[in-house]
C-alpha cells in the first residue's frame, strides 16, 4: 500500500488538483476525510475546498447535524463532486452503427441514442453529419445541450494518433471514417479526444471490465473483423500514427489469413461446410440456409454439443490461439481478452484455443478471457474516456476561464 504523504504546504493549484482527483474518486465527505487522503493541512484542505465550491465543481451539502449525523460540537460540514454540473459524451462511431451516451461527470449513463446508416453511401460530409445528429439527438433526450459538455470522446474503427487524426489508407477508408472529427467537435466542446475503437474497448475493459487491476492486457475485438486496443505497464499503447496492433499484420499470419473476426471465420467455415456437403441437408446449418448462417448460430450449437458445429469452433479455437501467441510474442500481456458482441458465447473458443496457446509461445501464455460488458463495450470505453478526460481537464478549463474575466 502507498505511504500517505505527511502534511505539507503545497501550492495552491497543486491543493486545488488533489482535492478534485479525491472529490472525483469518493462520494460525499468532510474535509477530515480528504486531509489524509492527499497529505494537505485542514487549512489548505478547507480554503481548496471553498475554491472549488465558488467555482461551481463540489457542492456543500447540509452539514452532518442538519442530516442527523452529529450532536456535539462543530457541525462537520460536507462535500461531493458536482457530477450533474456538466455532462460527457462518449460515441461509438462505427461504420454502420453510431452510439452516443451523454453522461454525468461520474459516467453514470443519462440517455443514449443509437442511428444505423447506410455504408453504402458513405461521404465526408455525411458521415460529420451523422456523428453530430447522433450526439444532438442524445444531449436532447436527456435534456441538456452542447453548451453543457464538458468532455467528448469518439471511437473510430480507424488508426488515431495523438492529435486524433487518421492516417492515409490505400483505399482512404481511415479518412473517410475519421474525417476531422476531433476538429468537428473541438469547435463547440471544451475537450475532445478521438481514438481507435479497439482502444476503447481496452480502456472499458480497464475502467468496469475484466482488466481491472491489470498493467499488462489486450482487448481484442472479434465479431467480424479483428481489432485489438493494447494497454503495457498501465499505458494505452498508441504508436507514432496510431497503429498499434493494426491487424493488417494477420494477412500474412499463417493460420489466421486475414483482419477477419472470430464470428465472421466461423459463419464462414459453416457456409463452406454446407455448401461442400461436409456438413449434412438435415443438420440445423443447412436447413437454415447458408444465407442466415452467423457466428453465433455455430457457437449455440457447439455448446448444445453438436459435432459439426464443434468442429468448427475447435477451428476457430486454433486461430484465435495463433492471434493470441502473436500478442503473446509481442506484448508480452497477463491477459488477453475477447470483448464485443461475440463474447457472450466463445467459451469453447476460448478452451480450444488454451489448449494449444502455451505450445505456440516461448513466455509465459497469457490468460483467455471473454468480457461481461457485450456487444456496447466500445460506447461504454468512450464515455469512460471522456471521464478522464473531464477529470484531467476541468480545472484548467476553470483557471483559465477565471482569467479570461
Amino acid at each position: 500500500m502507498p505511504e500517505i504523504p505527511s502534511a505539507r504546504v503545497v501550492p495552491r493549484r497543486a491543493s486545488l488538483d488533489a482535492v478534485l482527483d479525491y472529490a472525483w474518486g469518493t462520494g460525499v465527505f468532510t474535509a477530515g476525510d480528504a486531509m489524509p487522503a492527499v497529505g494537505l493541512t485542514r487549512s489548505t484542505t478547507i480554503d481548496a475546498l471553498d475554491d472549488l465550491v465558488g467555482r461551481g465543481l463540489l457542492r456543500e451539502l447540509p452539514n452532518a447535524r442538519a442530516v442527523g449525523d452529529y450532536s456535539k460540537g462543530r457541525p462537520a460540514r460536507r462535500f461531493e463532486l458536482r457530477a450533474d454540473g456538466a455532462v460527457v459524451v462518449g460515441l461509438d462511431a462505427g461504420r454502420v452503427h453510431i452510439t452516443a451516451t451523454v453522461a454525468d461527470l461520474r459516467g453514470e449513463s443519462l440517455s443514449r441514442e443509437h442511428i444505423v446508416r447506410d455504408e453504402q453511401h458513405l461521404s465526408a460530409d455525411g458521415r460529420r453529419a451523422d456523428v453530430a445528429s447522433a450526439v444532438d439527438a442524445a444531449l436532447a433526450a436527456a435534456g441538456r445541450r452542447r453548451q453543457d459538455v464538458l468532455a467528448l470522446c469518439v471511437g473510430v474503427p480507424a488508426p488515431v494518433d495523438a492529435e486524433g487524426v487518421s492516417p492515409p489508407h490505400r483505399e482512404g477508408f481511415w479518412r473517410l471514417t475519421n474525417p476531422d472529427l476531433g476538429e468537428m467537435f473541438a469547435a463547440w466542446a471544451p475537450l475532445v479526444r478521438v481514438e481507435n475503437d479497439a482502444s476503447l474497448a481496452a480502456v472499458a475493459e480497464g475502467s468496469v471490465g475484466i482488466a481491472r487491476g491489470v498493467a499488462n492486457y489486450v482487448t481484442l475485438l472479434a465479431g467480424e473483423r479483428l481489432g485489438a486496443g493494447v494497454v503495457a505497464d498501465g499505458r494505452l499503447l498508441r504508436g507514432a500514427h496510431g497503429g498499434i496492433a493494426e491487424m493488417v499484420a494477420f494477412d500474412h499470419v499463417r493460420g489466421v489469413d486475414g483482419a477477419w473476426g472470430l464470428g465472421y471465420r466461423a459463419a464462414q467455415w459453416a457456409r463452406e461446410g454446407v455448401a461442400s456437403g461436409a456438413i449434412g441437408a438435415q443438420h440445423p446449418l443447412a436447413v437454415a440456409g447458408v444465407e442466415h448462417i452467423d457466428g453465433r448460430m455455430v457457437l449455440e450449437l457447439a455448446a448444445a454439443g453438436d459435432p459439426d458445429a464443434s468442429a468448427i469452433v475447435e477451428r476457430v479455437g486454433a486461430m484465435l490461439a495463433r492471434v493470441a501467441g502473436v500478442f503473446g510474442s509481442l506484448f508480452d500481456p497477463e491477459l488477453i481478452v475477447v470483448s464485443g458482441a461475440i463474447s457472450a458465447g466463445i467459451g469453447g473458443v476460448l478452451e480450444a484455443a488454451r489448449h494449444r496457446l502455451a505450445a505456440d509461445l516461448d513466455l509465459p501464455a497469457p490468460r483467455l478471457a471473454a468480457s461481461s460488458l457485450g456487444a456496447d463495450i466500445v460506447a461504454r470505453g468512450a464515455v469512460a474516456g471522456a471521464v478522464d478526460l473531464a477529470r484531467a481537464g476541468a480545472l484548467d478549463l476553470s483557471l483559465r476561464r477565471a482569467a479570461a474575466g
